[in-house]
């Protein structure tokens, strides 16, 4: 059986099994490997063990040697000039005239060669653009175009969650994401609810999937209507974390159950009489102190406040700027004459009834 070794080459990437050649490797050494792109640092991800023939796909390359002090310096130097190089390739692009916008690059660990990696909606012809970048950085020059997630895992970000995203830090491949998997458990269709940054759908939809699926199995689906111990029930929600279906029954009430008191073969336990009777007691007992408590406060049971008793204190205080209008007293306290009112419409009512046209 041969014996291989995982390496990593950048960040959270694919794992790639390679031949050691007889080296030691442990968890997290440096390597120099050679890839069909040429030598490249790699970081061991897996250390060496046997593997079965079925494991392997096609010719393992070698790993060359263990990355020295000098590769690894190097390495950082490149590393830290991929910045500035992003923004000078963008600058070339937009003088060319190019749609495609540039994401990333990657300096190989001696230099020897930078990778742009850019998105576009349609292939780009980068021909010329590539002549006029290797003249600029005195070097071989590569261009990859990359979707959308890729370019979320290349720029990295805050999920929905307010972590790192997961394609940035930790999962190294993309698996295959469907509508069904938020279907299957319950969530809102809604784009923005669903969506990562990428505008894609959530990768995390994937975890628990298997979970869902396999917990609602044991439950007839939402909406059926199925025979159980306590008679014909029709399926209302299935809670997944408990494990327990809620049912209505013909009555109109309803119960939660599990998978086993459904089928019958686990008994229903039945609510305590006494501790309903409570139940209600307390709520009633707690509606009449809210109901004492709401009419000290001056309220009425619909939360608006009570304007009559400030009407009275009105009517005995005055006007609310400060005089006395209509209240029965004079400006010293005295009580005053009634004024005499004239009937509205008297006038017109006499000249309708004939009188008051001499005048």
């Amino acid at each position: 059986m041969p014996t291989i070794c995982g390496v990593r080459f950048r960040g959270a990437g694919k794992v790639y099994y390679f031949d050691p050649r007889g080296l030691s490797l442990d968890v997290d050494d440096y390597v120099i490997v050679n890839t069909s792109r040429g030598d490249e640092l790699a970081q061991v991800a897996m250390a060496n063990r046997k593997a079965g023939e079925d494991e392997l796909v096609g010719e393992l390359k070698p790993v060359l040697r263990r990355a020295a002090s000098l590769d690894l310096l190097e390495a950082e130097r490149y590393r830290q000039q991929e910045d500035e190089a992003v923004k000078r390739c963008q600058d070339q692009v937009n003088k060319s005239g190019l749609n495609m916008r540039v994401v990333g690059a990657e300096y190989g660990y001696d230099g020897s060669r930078l990778t742009f990696y850019f998105t576009a909606e349609k292939r780009v012809d980068f021909r010329v653009l590539v002549r006029d970048l290797a003249r600029m950085f005195k070097t071989r020059i590569e261009l990859r175009q990359i979707g959308v997630r890729d370019e979320a895992k290349l720029i990295g970000g805050c999920g929905p969650c307010g972590r790192s995203l997961c394609c940035s830090t930790w999962l190294s491949e993309f698996t295959p994401v469907s509508i069904r998997m938020a279907k299957q458990q319950d969530l809102p269709l809604s784009p923005m609810e669903i969506s990562g940054l990428c505008g894609r759908l959530l990768c995390c939809l994937t975890y628990e999937n298997d979970q869902y699926r396999e917990i609602k199995s044991h439950f007839p689906r939402v909406g059926r209507t199925v025979d159980s111990p306590v008679g014909s029930v029709k399926v209302l929600k299935v809670c997944v974390f408990r494990e327990t279906v809620t049912v209505l029954l013909q009555d109109g009430s309803r119960m939660e159950l599990t998978a086993e008191q459904l089928n019958g073969t686990a008994p229903i336990e039945q609510a305590d009489d006494d501790a309903v009777a409570e139940d209600s007691l307390e709520s009633m007992l707690r509606e009449q102190e809210a109901a004492s408590s709401r009419e000290d406060e001056g309220r009425r049971p619909d939360g608006r406040r009570d304007d009559r008793g400030r009407s009275q204190t009105q009517a005995t205080s005055g006007h609310p700027s400060g005089g006395s209008r209509d209240n029965g007293e004079s400006g010293n306290g005295e009580p005053r004459r009634p004024r005499r009112r004239r009937p509205r419409n008297s006038r017109r009512n006499n000249k309708r009834d004939g009188r008051g046209q001499d005048s």
